[in-house]
């Protein structure tokens, strides 16, 4: 019984002794040390070979000590009662006491299914210290990084300001650079050459800024020449967009017409596409105008959208100028049509436009219709041709002082209110037997235009009807005219039924042979640097092999 007893303390020492060294180590070292033991023996037991069952045993038997046969030990000793906090602390066990990790909330992880995402924002947003960056620029401004007087030591880890620049970046600020010093360089040299002293013509054009080599001097001239070149482009393209007048051609009015909404109109949807309409009585307007005015197209459409409509709206060429946007001015923000580049009288000038802007530079010579937006039932344009007939009928001196007459009204209408005055006087005098030959109400209109005619054209022709006779039927001036210009109407169209396809043939092929021609040309003045002409050489060498002729 002692020597059990013996035994036994020995034991209860060690027992003792390892749950004091237990308790004296952190609380935080033992779950590290549990792993690793945990890790070391699933590292021998993954890392062993495998054996069979039988060899197992064998080898428990031979890792068994063989102890000598002894008593049996008695059961030790309850252990001695603790307080209720002793067992509750022991009790709890050290990963109850750790802090739980937080687990992450997936959904805001990035998408990399579609790429990996850009860090711009995270940078932007401050993650890298830009105060310490610039504390750190400063410092190696003015003495190094951070070992100068005003420099301040960049932290541990951060880089300096010039790590964040790439080399693309430093490249793009060079030509910045570059290109800002050879702009300022271009500058000053282009106002230099452009100061530079008048030529003999260009003084006598613009003797009001003289030679010489004062600084304003050189200035005046170089903004004298910068202006002219800036209204090169806003100016028309030719100071004479007409040729000189033909005295052979009788037509001493000139009428200038407008493109868009006035003789057609364009508009654009989702199902058509482009649509271009032409408004009614173009073809009469056109055709029966033409035997009394020179009709000029004056349009702001550019000549490439232009000329093809022209050309499909006007097979017959009786408009006989067309000038487009390049013929032109651009006059603060805005394009004016400005008569006085036609080389023609304005005094015989009338422009029909459907924009007030567009003719400011003449207001006195325009007549303004609205805007036509494709009503096929539309007659301003044709009420227009009594008016304009008359006009030439009656041959004043001056179609500005008529259109006058005719301010802030409608033209057609008052007109027509006028001449049915006229007609309704004619009448009264007819009754009366005072109708003169040369009248015929014509003059009481006249003074109602305030005006005078100056030279009336009615000058009989073979099988027209004599005016005295015509006037006793009581007809005016008027009707005479338009009835001879509605025969010479019926007879151009008559011709154009008979004749129209064959002269569009041969027009056609005029268009083709020229064409063929410019071609040619072009073809030879670019070859004949490199190829030399035949002929010029075939002659060359004749000349060369025959001698000098004598008498």
């Amino acid at each position: 019984m002692m020597l059990a007893r013996a035994a036994a303390r020995p034991v209860a020492g060690a027992r003792a002794a390892a749950f004091a060294a237990s308790s004296a180590l952190p609380r935080q070292t033992l779950p590290a040390v549990w792993a690793r033991g945990m890790a070391k023996d699933n590292k021998s037991r993954f890392n062993a070979p495998k054996q069979s069952p039988s060899q197992k045993a064998a080898a428990e038997q031979q890792q068994q000590p063989k102890q000598p046969d002894a008593p049996p030990s008695p059961p030790p000793p309850p252990p001695p009662p603790s307080s209720a906090a002793e067992t509750e602390a022991k009790s709890t066990t050290p990963q109850e006491q750790e802090p739980e990790e937080p687990i992450p909330d997936l959904s805001k992880l990035p998408d990399l299914t579609q790429g990996i995402p850009s860090t711009l924002e995270y940078e932007r947003a401050g993650a890298t210290d830009k105060s310490t960056i610039g504390d750190e620029a400063a410092g190696a401004g003015s003495g190094g990084d951070g070992g100068g007087s005003g420099g301040r030591k960049r932290p541990k880890g951060e880089l300096p300001a010039s790590a964040y620049v790439s080399s693309s970046e430093r490249k793009r600020k060079w030509w910045t650079y570059f290109a800002l010093a050879s702009a300022g360089l271009g500058a000053v040299g282009g106002t230099v050459y452009l100061g530079r002293e008048w030529s003999e013509e260009e003084l006598a054009k613009k003797p009001s800024v003289g030679n010489g080599w004062s600084l304003g001097l050189w200035w005046k001239r170089a903004v004298s020449r910068m202006t002219e070149t800036v209204t090169y482009y806003q100016e028309p393209s030719f100071e004479k967009l007409l040729p000189d007048p033909d005295p052979s051609f009788e037509r001493p009015y000139t009428l200038c017409i407008s493109l868009e909404d006035m003789l057609i109109h364009s508009e654009w949807s989702r199902e058509h596409g482009w649509r271009v309409a032409k408004r009614p009585g173009v073809d009469y307007f056109l055709h029966y105008l033409s035997q009394y005015y020179e009709i000029v197209l004056f349009t702001t459409v550019p000549w490439g959208t232009g000329e093809p409509l022209v050309r499909k709206l006007d097979p017959y060429r009786f408009i006989m100028w067309p000038l487009f946007r390049e013929a032109t001015k651009y006059k603060d923000g805005e394009i004016i049509k400005d008569l006085s580049y036609l080389n023609r009288d304005l005094s015989k000038v009338i422009i029909i436009d459907t924009e007030a802007k567009h003719v400011r530079a003449q207001p006195e010579n325009a007549i303004i219709l609205p805007k036509w937006k494709g009503n096929p039932k539309d007659k301003d344009l044709v009420d227009l041709v009594p008016f304009l007939e008359f006009i030439h009928t009656m041959q004043y001196d001056d179609v500005r002082k008529v259109l006058k007459s005719f301010e802030g009204k409608n033209i057609p209408v008052e007109f027509a209110r006028r001449e049915a005055l006229a007609r309704a006087e004619h009448q009264r005098r007819l009754g009366a037997n005072k109708v003169k030959a040369s009248g015929g109400g014509i003059g009481w209109l006249s003074s109602h235009l305030g005006l005078k005619p100056s030279n009336m054209s009615l000058m009989v022709t073979e099988g027209e009807e004599n005016p005295t006779e015509a006037f006793a039927k009581g007809k005016m001036l008027q009707d005479i005219a338009r009835e001879r210009g509605m025969r010479n109407y019926l007879a151009l169209e008559e011709e154009i039924r008979k004749n129209g396809e064959k002269w569009l043939k041969e027009e056609q092929e005029l268009q083709e042979k020229m064409q063929k021609e410019a071609m040619k040309s072009m073809k030879s003045s670019m070859f004949s640097w490199f190829v030399k002409d035949e002929e010029t050489s075939a002659s060359s060498s004749t000349d060369s092999t025959s001698g000098p002729k004598t008498a």
